[in-house]
């Protein structure tokens, strides 16, 4: 048995990552109203991968979103402990900046950005279908039976749909560590006629920092004074500090060769490609 929130939205967008706060803040300071829907309430904006933002891919794209009035670069001022200029020794075209952020004070400052924003609800749930009449959608079903009606859907999964991690030879369904995979949302979409392909992204161990000896590493400091992204800013909102650069070795090199064969990218069984 199903039953249908109360109120009907303008926008729905499904994700609360990046793409998905940033679609969320957009509509609702537009004036639409807008619904957030997002898995889990604590992971709204959360750095899954890596603690960066910017760089020579992306950093580009970071300003423009600013231009724009969006959030991250805004958000990267408030939680960046070091910024630095890349490749500043070679042509224009190709520097960049590159935003190093303390993960969960970025997360916490964006899930209160968008808590505190007008025309914005946020509710927590697992899409698992998309609401159609004919070809025009009209909101999303969520799991456990609460169905949002909408004029128009925003999908941000990100890694969530039919998502799959592997660790070494160990693989199981998830959408990132710990959290599990949207199959029902999967499974809808493919039953409307979407194909769904599958992309990969790689994820560094994480390593404790009381574990680290940084006596032995090589320091690197970010730029003084540092440049921050958003142009709301002429100053990063917290102290600034040093990253620290190690190297593999003979005895790295041999443990990675001894076991290659147990990597996802080297046996077979990741087909994908990169987003880019």
């Amino acid at each position: 048995m199903s039953t249908t929130h109360p109120k009907s939205f303008d926008v729905i967008v499904v994700g609360g990552g990046h793409a998905g706060t940033e679609a969320a803040l957009a509509a609702a300071r537009m004036g639409a109203d807008t619904l957030l829907l997002t898995m889990n309430l604590d992971t709204i904006g959360q750095m899954s991968c890596n603690p960066a933002i910017g760089g020579i891919g992306k950093g580009h794209m970071v300003k423009e979103i600013d231009a724009l009035g969006g959030e991250m670069a805004v958000n990267t001022d408030r939680a960046g402990i070091q910024f630095r200029r890349l490749n500043t020794r070679r042509g224009p075209a190709v520097r960049a900046c590159r935003a190093q952020c303390d993960k969960k004070v970025y997360q916490f400052e964006l899930k209160f950005a968008c808590e505190g924003q007008a025309h914005l609800d946020i509710r927590q749930g697992m899409m698992e279908s998309l609401i159609v009449d004919g070809d025009v959608v009209r909101g999303v079903g969520v799991k456990g039976g609460i169905l949002y009606e909408g004029r128009t859907v925003v999908l941000t999964t990100g890694t969530f749909l039919r998502g799959k991690i592997h660790v070494g030879d160990f693989s199981y369904a998830a959408g990132r560590a710990e959290e599990p995979s949207a199959d029902g949302a999967s499974e809808g979409l493919v039953a409307l006629g979407f194909e769904i392909g599958r992309m990969k992204t790689g994820t560094p161990p994480r390593v404790n920092g009381r574990s680290i000896d940084f006596a032995v590493l090589e320091e690197q400091a970010g730029d003084d004074p540092p440049r921050t992204f958003s142009y709301m800013h002429d100053k990063p909102l917290l102290p600034q500090r040093s990253c620290y650069i190690t190297y593999t070795n003979a005895a790295t090199h041999h443990m990675i060769r001894e076991n290659l064969e147990r990597s996802a990218m080297y046996s077979g069984r990741i087909e994908g490609v990169g987003p880019r």
